[in-house]
């Protein structure tokens, strides 16, 4: 018997016996645990990979860039609040995006969501394997092996099921910030102002000064590192169907989240950069454990870095696994990958997009991958806040528990800063962004040839579309 569903009929597949096998634990988290996977998502952020961009912008350009990216990143929470709100399933973005753009817009914000999210994981392998190598213990040093341990343990630790990665994952994040505090309090004595303007003005570069040295071109070319302070906080919808009171406790989750790591961000920015030196910073693998120099407090930074960078690998892996299990559940991907275990845990979305990531990490650049990461999370971006006004315009009567504050206003404001940071991938390394951009093209081709023509009808995303189309017909 078939197990391809046509988006008209339903096939011939018993469709409850279908999707009984697609189904995630229900109710196992409320805004806190919401708030804290936000976090969780992006808390690795702080401790490395962000330092970067000082390389393309300086501190000046990185700081103006990372203030446009925070404003965007609030307003695009904002306006994810309320869709996640009126559109509660496992699917996020991709559930939006199917509502107000139909399948192809749909899989196109699903796929580039799919992408963030399987490749962030490989940037964040290699950052771990820099923080693993600094600790000395036992003589390791970063290698394929550390990356490969990582991914075994946390997606074995996900196949347990969503209820207990969930608080595993709170419990590694909480860790986290202890260290970022401790972090703050030992840089203070250490800042010094001078060491934020440490790098030489690039005199060939227009605009160029002590706070610009690499001009106003710098700041555009330090968006995707800003970006790296905040990436991944919109996957808090993702948990929607395993929520409690999902239209209430997704809203509030994602914008305490957001709020939090706007400090954090900060903090990090100022005090690494001003401790270490921006030109240090700029190169460093683990560059808060650097800015304490040899003193207890970096040994003590180091291993809680560790957790930081563990508490985001581990949850964005929650992340892709939802992602491809919702796309899987409505055909959109192959159906074999939104089959859950006994622990109702999706067990291929949880291997197969792992396995993707470790071949990537064994590149070992971080950076390089920071930057794909960023491109299809860009993009998701675009297509998601495009999804805001548009149901905002077609749909004003839906049923929106949270509004967006200054409703598409704001949505179009993230809709502009999020287009401009898709092209600053292509500014930064324009070669891994072409190489992302093609593999988004060969998803896209294989919805256009094939799985259009196979979406599950009764999968709870085609059907928040179907009871859309039907509404809409009556009026």
């Amino acid at each position: 018997m078939s197990t391809e569903i046509s988006p008209a009929t339903g096939g011939d597949t018993p469709v409850d016996d279908y999707l009984a096998k697609r189904t995630l634990r229900k109710g196992s988290a409320g805004w806190v645990l919401l708030a804290g996977l936000g976090v969780s998502y992006v808390i690795s952020g702080d401790f490395s990979g962000w330092n970067f961009g000082l390389a393309e912008g300086g501190f000046g350009g990185l700081l103006i860039a990372t203030i446009v990216i925070a404003a965007m990143y609030l307003a695009m929470v904002l306006g994810m609040a309320e869709l996640s709100s009126a559109l509660p399933a496992a699917g996020g973005g991709y559930t939006f995006a199917r509502r107000a753009l139909g399948p192809w817009g749909g899989f196109a914000t699903g796929t580039a969501i799919l992408i963030e999210y399987a490749i962030a994981p490989a940037a964040i392998a290699t950052f771990i394997g820099a923080y693993v190598e600094s600790l000395n213990l036992f003589g390791i040093t970063d290698g394929w092996w550390v990356y490969l341990a990582v991914y075994a343990l946390f997606i074995g630790i996900h196949l347990a099921g969503a209820g207990e990665a969930l608080k595993a994952m709170f419990v590694i994040t909480a860790i986290a910030l202890v260290g970022l505090a401790i972090f703050a309090f030992a840089a203070v004595g250490r800042f010094d102002m001078a060491n934020l303007t440490d790098i030489a003005a690039d005199p060939t570069a227009t605009g160029s000064s002590s706070f610009l040295p690499f001009g106003y071109l710098g700041i555009w070319a330090a968006i995707p590192f800003a970006i790296w302070f905040f990436l991944a906080v919109e996957g808090v919808p993702l948990a929607a169907e395993e929520a409690s009171e999902p239209e209430k406790n997704v809203p509030k989750g994602i914008i305490v989240a957001m709020l939090l790591l706007c400090v954090t961000g900060a903090a990090v920015l100022f005090l690494v950069t001003g401790a270490l030196g921006a030109q240090s910073a700029s190169a460093s693998g683990n560059p808060l454990v650097e800015a304490l120099g040899d003193s207890s407090a970096a040994k003590v930074v180091n291993y809680i870095g560790l957790a930081g960078l563990v508490a985001s690998f581990f949850s964005i892996i929650y992340a892709y696994s939802r992602q491809t299990f919702a796309l899987s559940r409505a055909g959109y991907l192959p159906t074999v990958l939104s089959v859950t275990n006994s622990r109702k845990a999706p067990m291929l979305a949880l291997i197969v997009p792992g396995i993707i990531g470790f071949a990537l990490s064994l590149t070992g650049k971080g950076a390089m991958l920071l930057n794909m990461a960023v491109f299809g999370a860009a993009l998701s971006y675009v297509l998601m806040m495009v999804s805001h006004i548009v149901l905002r315009k077609r749909e004003p009567n839906m049923p929106r528990p949270y509004r967006t504050p200054g409703g598409i206003v704001t949505t179009a404001f993230a809709l502009v800063i999020a287009a401009a940071s898709v092209a600053a991938t292509f500014l930064v390394d324009p070669t891994a962004a072409l190489w992302t951009l093609g593999v988004f093209v060969a998803f896209m081709a294989y919805f256009g040839l094939y799985s259009r023509k196979h979406l599950v009808a009764k999968s709870p995303d085609e059907e928040f579309a179907a009871i859309a189309e039907a509404e809409s017909e009556l009026e």
